[in-house]
């Protein structure tokens, strides 16, 4: 079979255990992104099978239309970027498996990053490099507040990291987030105004969605704390397109760390928070871990098998299986 991996950005793919799956197979993996439809489409019109890690490129109508040897999606997680109408009127099999497992790797990233930002470790390695010695001092974590937006699989390993650190713990987020915190016997903000000006480290941890798309806004960011630190490790577009750049430069909060960027991938600094010195930006590599790798393309590579000994796992538009039998 025909596979194409696609966005194998740092080109760890064929390094992996459970790349041996695919034995036998001609594969082609892309270290590189292509968001022009045009240059998509040429590169994948042959491909029987795509392998997607995340929402890394949409699969479009567009797209579709032009790849009319495609027989199967595979990938690990949710699948918002994939057209799953189009891809069933195609007759593209998608599969996708979601766990119950948190992601570990980016709990951990989320913990990484906050530290880095509030001692300013970036900065000061840059500054000891250059010749400076102790150019700035930082803040600790120990007695204050870590505010958790979304209190679910992350959001309760995040909890979790913050009491061996000795933090003071705020949920905010809807119903099912109180009611955990509650169970969990977790403090929960009273209100959403309680949330973000009594905290000094918030941390989003909501799933991005029609409903969710924004739900950050100026006037949330503006109640928060000269000193404190927002940490996105999420989606980006959980905050109001272009709200954070303003509230930064505004002080109000004082800090940010992200890992995730309103467009993807960026290159060359081109995107305003990456010009911020009160901004810690990563190029989203929360999940980008190798034992994390393993499971999600070992999961993917499955799939695929699967597929070709016609018994398909993980389906998300099982209506192509229905029309295929008719």
């Amino acid at each position: 079979m025909k596979i194409a991996i696609l966005d194998d950005y740092a080109d760890v793919v064929r390094k992996l255990d459970a790349f041996k799956l695919l034995e036998g197979h001609e594969i082609t993996v892309y270290t590189d992104h292509a968001g022009d439809l045009d240059i998509l489409a040429e590169r994948l019109k042959d491909a029987e099978a795509l392998v997607l890690l995340r929402e890394r490129t949409p699969i479009s109508e567009g797209l579709l239309q032009r790849l009319p040897r495609l027989k199967v999606i595979s990938q690990n997680g949710h699948v918002p970027h994939v057209d799953l109408e189009a891809c069933t009127r195609h007759g593209v099999l998608v599969s996708a498996t979601l766990t119950s497992r948190p992601s570990y790797a980016a709990a951990e990233l989320t913990w990484g990053l906050m530290i880095a930002a509030m001692r300013h470790i970036p900065f000061e390695v840059q500054a000891l490099k250059k010749g400076r010695w102790q150019s700035t001092i930082g803040r600790g974590l120990r007695g204050r507040t870590l505010g958790i937006f979304g209190y679910g699989r992350i959001g309760k390993v995040l909890a979790r990291y913050a009491q061996a650190f000795e933090m003071n713990l705020l949920v905010w987020g809807r119903e099912g987030s109180l009611q955990a915190a509650k169970t969990d016997g977790v403090p929960a903000a009273e209100t959403r105004t309680e949330f973000f000006s009594c905290s000094d480290v918030i941390s989003l941890h909501i799933r991005l969605s029609d409903e969710t798309r924004g739900n950050v806004t100026a006037e949330d960011l503006a109640l928060m704390k000269p000193t404190a630190l927002l940490v996105n490790t999420s989606r980006a577009e959980l905050i109001a397109p272009g709200a954070l750049v303003t509230a930064l430069k505004a002080g109000r909060p004082g800090m940010a760390a992200i890992d995730v960027l309103e467009r993807e991938p960026v290159f060359n600094a081109e995107d305003p928070l990456l010009s911020l010195p009160n901004a810690t930006v990563t190029p989203h590599i929360g999940y980008v871990e190798l034992d994390n790798h393993e499971i999600a393309y070992g999961n993917a590579f499955r799939q695929i098998l699967a597929f070709l000994e016609g018994s398909p796992i993980a389906v998300h538009n099982p209506e192509v299986e229905r029309i295929a039998s008719a």
